[in-house]
């Protein structure tokens, strides 16, 4: 628990916080100048040091290189006292632990840095061990290179110590790579025009370098402002195997990424690499469409290409295709790197928010995915008739190859070589669907709130909160009633979510819908809960999630702006918003 360390903003692991010094500082940062170390204890005996709200002080510590001994460094332990000033505890990554204090320094970061799988396990150790409301600072490693996927991983603090020796031996550091003053023949980046390399000395070199990490640095803070730090770390981990190798292990990390990553935000998903297929919302959005998402739908399944225009219904093809199939059947999309989107949930995110690079090619990773959740949703979801209207430019493929694993009969509307748009594709596709029976505007309505409270909240969510409901305005933006004309929900078209009213979160509650439930103090809230008011919260809740407020004085609803276990572990920040709140 911390008085000095608050989270802003998350772009998955990475963190938008601030020191809360005498002058703040906002983080990811390098702290060279505010930390004051107290010194080591191996040397000798130390005094406490009287600290002050300007600077991190690091408290008198022992660090342990990577690989000491358990039995070592639990002899040699220290015990850090409690002091009323911002202060650092020294850990190793393989025995991280709870001290008390503001942030953490690891003490044997430097020997891991290099190595992919063991930098994020050892991030991944330290983070889970320590309060989510600290800082954590890796001492010794940072580069302009390298210090994006650091940050990415859940680093807040840095300094600029190995940049600044790597300056001092000649060497000049940019974002993708570090080259030796004596080898350029030009600068790059913004003094290529200014300076002659040859006059260019070493102490010139350290002042570069430190400037480059210190830009670098406030490209990642935007980046997580605007929540792309992903799309950029993308990027920037190809310039090194390693940090290649580290970002795919950190996917792999699912629990530790998955519990920090928003389910909804602003920005667009950029599939401009196929380890985007990897990322945390790609997979969580396929996980539920499998395992939460039920058709309620007894008409023929039709599956189509996707669209470059979201939601797709907004598309010129997929209006071409509603014309042809008339509400008789159940439009399901396929499309890289989103797997499949059913009809009710085109607008829930991040499937009306991603953009990826066309070339009419599927690779293999794209085709693999996207049958395996095909194959998923099939095995879940049990159809009439399958009729498949897609290209023959990886999506019959796809379709082909699941169809022969589950031993399933699907029909083909799209003649070889043609476009599913085609004259002769529509006609096809109209045919095939002819003598089914239309569902109507209303049943369509219902079963896409009851989709997207499935999504959202679990399965059998829909049914157990809507299943007796009536529908106004126009889709995308459904408001939900019961029979006694009472306001339940709103669906939200931006996010593709559901925004309960009062009597909607007190039906919630009552049901046996999983909850997502946040318990507070004796207080009644305003316009928001902060942390400190937090008694407990369902670990289940994630940022941006639709939760539930109770207390003994207040009942609400709103949204989560922290994670659960961040709710519960925090001393500072707002843990949700509130919209409705009544006085019990």
């Amino acid at each position: 628990m911390t008085d000095y360390f608050e989270v802003h903003a998350r772009d998955s692991a990475a963190r938008l916080g601030e020191l809360r010094l005498a002058e703040p500082v906002q983080t990811p940062a390098l702290v060279d100048e505010i930390v004051e170390d107290a010194g080591s204890l191996w040397a000798a005996d130390r005094e406490l040091p009287a600290g002050d709200d300007a600077q991190l002080t690091v408290l008198p510590h022992r660090g342990f290189p990577g690989g000491t001994a358990s039995e070592v460094q639990a002899a040699f332990a220290v015990d850090y006292p409690d002091v009323e000033y911002p202060s650092v505890a020294v850990v190793s990554s393989e025995h991280a632990d709870d001290h008390g204090t503001d942030a953490y320094v690891v003490s044997d970061g430097q020997s891991i840095v290099g190595h992919g799988a063991a930098l994020v396990e050892a991030v991944v150790r330290v983070r889970e061990a320590i309060p989510e409301d600290t800082a954590l600072y890796f001492s010794g490693v940072a580069t302009p290179r390298n210090v994006a996927l650091l940050a990415y991983a859940g680093v807040d603090c840095f300094d600029a110590s190995r940049a600044i020796v790597k300056g001092t031996q000649g060497k000049y550091l940019t974002t993708e790579s570090e080259y030796f003053l004596e080898d350029l023949a030009e600068l790059p980046g913004c003094l290529a025009d200014e300076t002659d390399p040859e006059a260019f000395t070493r102490e010139d070199c350290v002042e570069h370098n430190v400037a480059a990490l210190e830009a670098e640095l406030s490209i990642v803070r935007q980046r997580i402002r605007d929540g792309r730090l992903r799309d950029y770390v993308e990027g920037q981990a190809r310039h090194d195997q390693w940090l290649t190798a580290a970002m795919r292990e950190l996917d792999n990390q699912w629990g530790y990424l998955e519990e920090r990553t928003p389910i909804l935000r602003e920005a667009e998903i950029s599939a401009a690499t196929e380890d985007t297929i990897r990322r945390v919302e790609i997979q969580r959005y396929a996980d539920r469409v499998t395992t939460r998402y039920r058709n309620r739908f007894s008409n023929p399944l039709v599956l189509v290409p996707c669209s470059a225009r979201k939601p797709y219904s907004d598309s010129q093809s997929h209006k071409q295709f509603h014309d042809a199939i008339q509400w008789r059947a159940h439009l399901v999309s396929m499309t890289s790197p989103i797997g499949v989107v059913p009809q009710e949930l085109e607008t829930t995110y991040p499937a009306q928010h991603y953009d990826t690079v066309v070339t009419g090619r599927w690779s293999e990773d794209e085709k693999r995915f996207v049958s395996d959740v095909l194959g998923r949703y099939l095995e879940r979801n049990a159809y009439p008739k399958i009729i498949a209207h897609v290209p023959d430019e990886g999506y019959r493929d796809i379709v082909s190859r699941v169809a022969d694993e589950l031993e399933l009969e699907v029909t083909y509307t799209v003649p070889e070589g043609g476009h599913p748009t085609d004259d002769a594709s529509l006609s096809n596709l109209a045919t095939e669907l002819s003598g089914e029976l239309k569902y109507s505007k209303r049943e369509r309505e219902h079963n896409t709130v009851r989709a997207i409270a499935d999504y959202l909240l679990g399965d059998g969510a829909g049914d157990a909160l809507f299943e007796d409901i009536q529908t106004t305005s126009r889709y995308p933006k459904i408001q939900v009633r019961d029979r006694a004309d009472t306001q339940l929900a709103t669906m939200v078209a931006r996010y593709g979510t559901l925004s309960f009213t009062l009597e909607g979160a007190k039906r919630w509650v009552e049901s046996d819908a999983p909850t997502k439930r946040v318990e507070i103090d004796g207080f009644v809230p305003h316009g928001s809960v902060l942390a400190p008011g937090v008694v407990d919260a369902d670990e289940e809740i994630r940022v941006g999630d639709e939760v539930v407020v109770e207390g003994p004085k207040a009942f609400g609803v709103g949204r989560a702006e922290m994670f659960g276990r961040e709710m519960v572990e925090s001393t500072r920040g707002i843990a949700c918003e509130i919209r409705h709140v009544e006085e019990r």
